[in-house]
């Protein structure tokens, strides 16, 4: 039995172990949240998904608690918190674990560099809506999909191994040696969806209008433009399809980020549009729709 250790008990950490719990799989939770640590621990994980309601049993502990073997380290915390999370589990760095993160953002797989070995290091993107209600229970309908590779480029026996690991448990995985496309994408999906909902504060459907779709349009095309300017070829007509996908059939889905800003929590606009003018900069790309989106969010943060 594979043993995997979820660093992150948001909607996604708990998305991603309540399915491989259900396939099987040991599975442990990290968090800093004693009070969502104890009702996992107690109770498990409800899983509300297009199948029905399921509950998934998995362990929950600090990271302190966690100890070895581990077969795989996953890390689904929010990007300002990468950099503790991992450095709170590098007593497993010992274990020959690889590390896989899908985090939103940028600059996650840096972090983990810094503890954990390149050849360990895992990165990659995925659409699987998840949202999180209560300590334990999350809820995701609809489909999605997961392209993972290796850091920087390239998708070995390992990558394909991790990839067959999650498609097992109902997780549609793909191995992709050109994931810095796929990662790059999911960037500029990010940034401009979940930023004009959180400004907006309406669902993803509510962007499903001449409106919404002008502004993320603007900015998909300000973020492809520093893609290509980083050497990643984005696809332009690929990220539009994702869109109109989005807004067809995750309707009723309020991205973290808004979740954040309803709840009174910081957001993670710096991982996200933050680090893509930061490379903006570095290309001197010229980005006034995203620039000026990102600084509402940030308005949004200092008004709180």
């Amino acid at each position: 039995m594979e043993r995997i250790v979820i660093v992150g008990a948001g909607a996604m950490g708990c998305l991603f172990a309540a399915r491989l719990a259900l396939a099987g799989k040991r599975v442990t939770v990290v968090d800093v949240d004693r009070k969502r640590l104890a009702a996992i621990g107690l109770e498990g994980i409800i899983l509300e998904d297009d199948h029905g309601r399921h509950h998934a049993k998995v362990e929950a502990q600090l990271a302190a608690e966690v100890a070895g073997p581990v077969d795989l380290l996953m890390l689904f915390t929010k990007g300002m918190h990468s950099a503790a999370a991992i450095r709170s589990v590098d007593h497993l760095v010992a274990t020959g674990c690889p590390v896989l993160t899908l985090q939103n953002g940028l600059g996650n797989v840096e972090c983990i560099a810094e503890v954990f070995p390149l050849d360990r290091i895992l990165w990659g993107v995925t659409d699987f809506p998840a949202d999180l209600h209560d300590a334990n229970q999350v809820k995701s309908h609809g489909q999605g999909h997961i392209f993972l590779g290796d850091f920087p480029k390239g998708a070995g026996d390992k990558a394909m191994a991790i990839a067959a690991l999650l498609s097992s448990a109902g997780l549609d995985s793909e191995a992709d040696p050109d994931v810095s496309i796929a990662v790059w994408e999911k960037v500029a999906f990010n940034a401009a969806l979940n930023a004009l909902c959180t400004v907006s504060g309406l669902p993803v459907g509510g962007l499903d209008c001449v409106a919404g779709r002008r502004c993320a349009d603007a900015v998909i095309d300000e973020i492809a433009q520093v893609a290509n300017a980083e050497g990643v070829s984005v696809d332009r007509a690929r990220l539009a399809a994702k869109v109109d996908f989005a807004l067809a059939n995750h309707t009723s889905h309020k991205p973290s980020m808004l979740q954040d800003r309803i709840a009174g929590r910081p957001t993670e606009i710096e991982s996200i549009n933050g680090a893509v003018l930061n490379a903006a900069g570095r290309g001197a790309v010229a980005t006034p729709a995203l620039q000026i989106l990102t600084d509402l969010v940030r308005l949004g943060e200092k008004g709180r």
